[in-house]
């Protein structure tokens, strides 16, 4: 069922489990999520960057093709924008029916991202919609900036900066970096900061880690056990969907377009529902008289 992320995400917060965030710019991707999130009676927050929007993922016509797959389900589905930059870019997100948005300022002076935070926060609760935001600044794994504490967040500009905008999810940074990481390298993410961060901001306010792929199971179970209850992932989400498509491709010398599609849907989604059961968020969900339940 496509519902609230705030609702979803405040309910992980509260029973200390993160929900998975995969990046889904296609009818394809979204299929497998869904069916990971349905077989595992996992809740799901399927992501779309405005890149993947400006590519192929139209919010006009996106929307209404989840909304129509989610809505038969009995797991809650939710439909954020990542890492929106530009108001209109948010805007038409909002206006189209997306679940939540991300309005992503981080790389912005500490008043700045407040302002244009504050200003999305006013609309999108006006249209029924949710806010995430990020204060510190999530880099790029190839560039190391994950690794820089200059730019991890500070927990006393995380209470205010949650205070002055109203967001209703925050992406902390606490040491991983978006993209691929260099061979055999597991980054070192700062629980002891992570805690604080939860403890100030309270129980029931969820956060976000950004940078998910390739962070290891070790630092994921930890993170979550800090208070992480949203967990994004894009490459490694990307990179087992391409080798299904691979060793479907080996396998058949003269493929079949659609039985390709099925092949790398089912890889996709046992390969997401691992993430789901790592994460906590599997069985959690049932539908009940309208509203979610929790499973016993």
């Amino acid at each position: 069922m496509y519902v609230s992320m705030r609702e979803m995400l405040q309910h992980a917060s509260v029973n200390h489990y993160a929900i998975p965030a995969p990046n889904c710019p296609d009818l394809n991707m979204v299929r497998a999520a869904l069916a990971a999130a349905e077989a595992e009676k996992s809740a799901l927050i399927i992501d779309v960057s405005p890149r993947q929007i400006h590519m192929n993922a139209i919010p006009e016509a996106f929307v209404p093709m989840v909304e129509a797959l989610a809505e038969p389900l009995n797991v809650p589905v939710a439909l954020n924008l990542d890492h929106g930059a530009e108001f209109e870019d948010i805007c038409r997100c909002i206006k189209a029916g997306f679940s939540s948005v991300m309005c992503d300022a981080s790389s912005l002076p500490f008043e700045e991202n407040i302002r244009r935070v504050q200003q999305v926060v006013a609309f999108a609760h006006a249209n029924g919609a949710s806010v995430e935001a990020e204060l510190g600044h999530v880099g790029q794994a190839a560039d190391g900036d994950g690794r820089s504490d200059d730019m991890y967040t500070k927990v006393d500009m995380a209470v205010e900066f949650v205070e002055r905008t109203g967001c209703d999810a925050l992406a902390v940074a606490i040491g991983t970096a978006h993209g691929k990481y260099p061979a055999d390298y597991v980054p070192q993410l700062d629980f002891g900061r992570l805690a604080e961060i939860k403890e100030a901001l309270g129980e029931d306010y969820p956060l976000v880690l950004h940078g998910g792929s390739g962070a290891g199971d070790d630092n994921f179970r930890r993170a979550v056990e800090g208070g992480i209850n949203k967990i994004n992932l894009w490459t490694d989400y990307s990179a087992a969907y391409v080798a299904a498509l691979r060793e479907y491709m080996a396998e058949n010398e003269r493929p079949d377009y659609l039985l390709l599609s099925v092949a790398a849907e089912e890889k996709a989604t046992e390969w997401l529902a691992r993430y789901m059961r790592l994460f906590g968020s599997s069985g959690r969900y049932q539908f009940g008289e309208g509203k979610m339940e929790e499973t016993d």
